[in-house]
């Protein structure tokens, strides 16, 4: 069986404290990243892979389970670094991987700003700033709802729209685990919504909850939360109930 581990990554912004949790599937043949962080994550990512007693060099594919900066961020400077990682992506999500089109979250944050505070545009123009400075990059190979992939014991990609159109997640059936991204996160000890106002559909993402709910999960992980600590199916169908009573 594969092993499984959690890059736990922590990082002072604004004043806060933002946790995100890549993660790490290895088998004899395989080392597979799944999602990269902000730009300029490679050494925090090279000192926390360093403490489960793996390197950067090893990795043979990235997942990347959507085209949010803080999941692929870093993403063009490790394959310049490492060139032999192949990079997998839903096919929805392609075009705006590799720059032929513009990413959503940049549509968003630029048809919002107009309506902004005034005091909270020079914040806004920064993120803007920020989105732009993405650097696109080829993916090697493009992947759809339900595809399972050979690695590391097999891995399921399910499609979770909503936070992004071409949004996936991952499961691991001989470990029942969910490898979430951001279709859910954890707040308070409690599975919730990635940021639902910025949620590009959320009707969509209530419905990708749907979905992966009906998978029999022991384990559940989040981008944002790590490892969540409960009876996940239940959690799930208590924030479906949420959206849907």
């Amino acid at each position: 069986m594969a092993s499984l581990h959690l890059i736990e990554i922590k990082i002072e912004q604004n004043g806060q404290q933002q946790v995100f949790t890549p993660v790490i599937l290895q088998d004899e043949i395989d080392m597979i990243l799944i999602d990269c962080g902000y730009p300029d994550f490679i050494h925090l990512l090279d000192k926390e892979v360093s403490q489960h007693n793996l390197t950067l060099s090893s990795i043979t594919k990235l997942i990347v389970t959507h085209h949010d900066m803080d999941h692929i961020g870093s993403l063009a400077a490790l394959k310049r670094t490492y060139p032999h990682i192949k990079i997998v992506a839903h096919e929805l999500e392609v075009p705006y991987i590799e720059g032929n089109k513009k990413s959503l979250r940049l549509e968003q944050a630029e048809s919002t700003f107009s309506a902004l505070p005034e005091e909270e545009k020079p914040f806004a123009e920064q993120f803007i700033d920020f989105l732009q400075s993405f650097e696109p990059i080829a993916v090697d190979q493009s992947v759809s709802h339900k595809e399972w992939l050979p690695w590391c014991g097999g891995i399921e990609v399910i499609h979770t729209p909503g936070h992004m159109p071409g949004h996936i997640s991952l499961y691991i059936s001989a470990s029942k685990t969910l490898i979430a991204a951001d279709a859910v996160v954890i707040e308070n000890s409690e599975l919730a919504i990635a940021n639902p106002q910025y949620t590009l559909d959320l009707e969509e993402a209530v419905r990708s909850i749907q979905r992966v709910s009906e998978y029999d999960i022991e384990q559940l992980i989040c981008y944002h939360g790590g490892l969540f600590h409960g009876d996940a199916k239940q959690a799930l169908c208590q924030l479906i109930h949420k959206y849907t009573s």
